[in-house]
């Protein structure tokens, strides 16, 4: 089977990359090799290629910077993907959309379902939400969207690697709190999203780690564990803190627990709690 991964260089497309199943012939595409502000681009990679399905794990994902980006941000969230999605359509491919809870508001007191009705509160979550839609109107029942939230890995930039070099370049931190949301290693997202093209996925779904956490606690379980895994020298204070304390140019959701039940029913999945998966991910730095 041919598949197609676009964002191949991003955390979570490295992950896939090294979780490809046997009998998988995949075809890698990211910039420079694909332009997703380039519809010429976009037509030459997929039909050049010709793939039995596409993952889609490309996306503008700058959640600030987004706010002044809008139309860059929308080409690559919204338009291209639907351009994909059309692609899709002409050529007879399936499609896995990789989106994100920044779909929701964050004013839920109860984790988020598929079916839930999405209301983005940034331009990034508002973009990602007319991707998703784009999809659903072009391809139906050929695709299936996996949303999923709070997403590291060993490669690339995200929040765990950036608490590590905080732990040993600052004397003190002060992380929000009152942002609720479950930590998500990309290795088992890859699989789940192999597992998803294996079981003929369609539709929306959620997915992340098992558990909850504040941005405190994350920082604290990661200082906590690299400490014991000699990963970093010294432990420093960390204060949890409102959100107000520490304002950004984007609104940000401040519960955003999506209801995995559904999915890990449908792929027959074990729940992993997101420490043992963080443990996991820094043993293998």
């Amino acid at each position: 089977m041919k598949v197609l991964l676009l964002g191949a260089n991003g955390q979570l497309g490295w992950e896939l990359k090294r979780t490809c199943p046997q009998g998988i012939i995949l075809t890698t595409c990211d910039y420079p090799k694909i332009d997703f502000l380039s519809t010429t681009s976009i037509i030459t990679c997929i039909e050049t290629t010709q793939p039995d399905w596409i993952i889609n794990a490309a996306a503008y994902t700058a959640v600030d910077k987004a706010e002044e980006e809008r139309e860059t941000a929308d080409r690559i969230n919204h338009t291209a993907v639907r351009q994909i999605a059309g692609l899709c359509r002409k050529n007879n491919i399936r499609l896995i959309q990789i989106s994100t809870d920044f779909v929701f508001n964050g004013k839920a007191h109860r984790p988020y379902l598929p079916q839930d009705t999405p209301d983005p509160i940034s331009v990034y979550g508002k973009t990602k939400l007319k991707g998703e839609q784009a999809v659903l109107e072009i391809l139906k029942d050929d695709a299936a969207i996996i949303r999923t939230a709070w997403l590291y890995s060993s490669h690339g930039a995200n929040f765990v690697k950036s608490m590590l070099n905080f732990f040993e370049t600052k004397s003190e931190l002060n992380i929000i709190d009152e942002q609720i949301g479950s930590p998500t290693w990309a290795h088992g997202l890859a699989h789940v999203s192999w597992k998803a093209m294996d079981k003929n996925l369609t539709g929306i779904h959620h997915f992340t780690d098992a558990g909850i956490a504040s941005w405190y606690d994350f920082a604290t379980a990661i200082q906590e564990d690299a400490l014991s895994l000699n990963l970093i020298q010294k432990e420093i204070p960390i204060t949890p803190i409102p959100a107000s304390q520490y304002p950004t140019p984007a609104e940000r959701p401040f519960y955003s627990v999506l209801d995995k039940r559904s999915l890990w029913q449908t792929l027959d999945l074990k729940p992993v709690h997101w420490r043992k998966q963080l443990r996991s991910m820094l043993k293998e730095l």
